[in-house]
């Protein structure tokens, strides 16, 4: 039987972090950890190599030292591997058409588009938890402006899709952390105090953005953060209706 292999938003960050060169890792490397994570009884390699991952997987993991592209297909493939993540071709067709035209642009790899459009997509579809489009389109264009020129961004796309995606991982993936202050409330009110103090740790990694700009960065931080948590939620709540009704079917 053929093992079904999901990422996490952090495995998914790193692997376009690995594919941009800025990290030492390689995509390879990064999913064989994302593997073994899953997989804490450390089953043979052979199982991740025939794990049901999307040809665009097995592309990636061959080294190549051309700037790597997506066609909208690849990248739809890519995010279906997200946990969480319901990314259909017809729904993301219509947002680099009409919805996100102006965030994501055409594609800047002769046919194909680059890893930070990627990333934006992701970002986007995450986004679409609990925003609509004019909220994307408004949040987004304070840390990104000319979508031909990634140079002039406030933050990097990849990069603030793996600042959100890190503190989810904190939330979802490791025990409960100890809050760095004295926090009091409810598990709701601790959660937004974590998610907001974790962020303000982040500003410091994103280099060159000016002092009036890292209250804008934090708040679009913040705003990722709790939309993947509320995408999160729907996904659990789907689970239990599904087996409510699978138990009312079988009483």
């Amino acid at each position: 039987m053929m093992t079904i292999f999901k990422l996490t938003r952090k495995n998914m960050a790193d692997l376009l972090l690995s594919l941009n060169g800025t990290t030492k890792l390689t995509p390879l490397m990064v999913l064989q950890d994302a593997w073994n994570t899953i997989h804490t009884h450390k089953e043979p390699l052979e199982a991740f190599i025939s794990s049901d991952m999307p040809p665009i997987v097995h592309k990636i993991i061959k080294p190549t030292k051309r700037e790597i592209g997506f066609s909208l297909n690849e990248i739809v493939s890519l995010g279906n591997q997200i946990e969480f993540t319901n990314f259909p071709q017809s729904t993301v067709q219509n947002w680099v058409k009409r919805d996100v035209k102006e965030l994501i642009g055409s594609p800047q790899l002769g046919k194909k588009y680059t890893i930070e459009q990627a990333a934006m997509l992701f970002i986007v579809e995450d986004l679409k938890a609990t925003l609509d489009f004019e909220s994307i389109r408004n949040i987004l264009t304070l840390v990104f402006n000319n979508i031909e020129d990634r140079t002039d961004d406030i933050v990097n796309p990849t990069d603030l899709y793996a600042a959100y995606s890190s503190v989810f991982d904190k939330i979802h993936h490791h025990t409960l952390p100890t809050m760095k202050s004295s926090a009091t409330g409810s598990v709701n009110e601790l959660i937004d105090q974590f998610i907001k103090e974790e962020c303000k740790g982040l500003l410091p990694s994103f280099e060159g953005v000016k002092e009036e700009n890292l209250n804008i960065v934090l708040n679009v931080l913040i705003v990722s953060v709790l939309t993947v948590q509320s995408a999160f939620y729907q996904a659990a709540t789907k689970k239990y209706v599904t087996s409510a009704l699978i138990l009312k079917k079988i009483n």
